[in-house]
């Protein structure tokens, strides 16, 4: 039986049971969001001083502040990427259970932080800044915030190797597995 699209919702039918039961499924419970999220995040930022430590930079002035930012990251991309994974695999082969949860941590890891990242440089940055919402101030927010985006992705990316590759495919592996 097929939905009648609803006058008042402008001719778009409400969503069918069947894309509520599976939005539904895909939400991460409060076990795997509490305890995924925090390893994630730790695992994401031992990565980010062990790539340091590597290029011997482990002793920079504001390593607080990047193991912070990789491990918040972490933290909040966890649940994001778990979602989104599972809403894109729900009766799929195991290597497109892989594949789609390899891109989902990578899109969500990098995306999170970087997005963190550039709040951060937004916020240092605004003290120059033109008044809040103004043309002027809308385009330098937004200029300031890509080239935030920008340097995280040229700068950022390379702490996430070794250790952050190899907690990719093991995280991947693991979720991609028949339940």
């Amino acid at each position: 039986m097929k939905e009648e699209p609803d006058a008042r919702l402008g001719g778009f039918a409400p969503a069918s049971r069947a894309t509520r039961v599976r939005f539904l499924s895909a939400i991460p419970s409060w076990r795997e969001t509490f305890v995924g999220g925090p390893a994630w995040g730790l695992a994401m930022t031992f990565s980010a001083w062990y790539a340091l430590w590597l290029r011997e930079h482990d002793a920079t002035f504001h390593l607080d502040s990047i193991l912070l930012l990789y491990a918040f990251g972490g933290l909040i991309a966890w649940p994001l990427s778990l979602f989104a994974g599972r809403c894109i695999v729900q009766d799929r082969t195991i290597e497109t259970r892989f594949a789609a949860y390899l891109l989902c941590l990578v899109a969500g890891t990098i995306g999170v932080t970087a997005l963190l990242f550039a709040l951060d440089y937004r916020l240092f940055y605004s003290q120059w800044h033109a008044a809040t919402g103004s043309r002027v101030w809308f385009f330098q927010a937004l200029f300031t915030s890509l080239s935030a985006y920008y340097q995280f992705l040229v700068l950022g990316v390379r702490l996430y190797l070794p250790i952050g590759a190899i907690a990719l495919l093991l995280a991947s592996l693991g979720l991609a597995r028949p339940q």
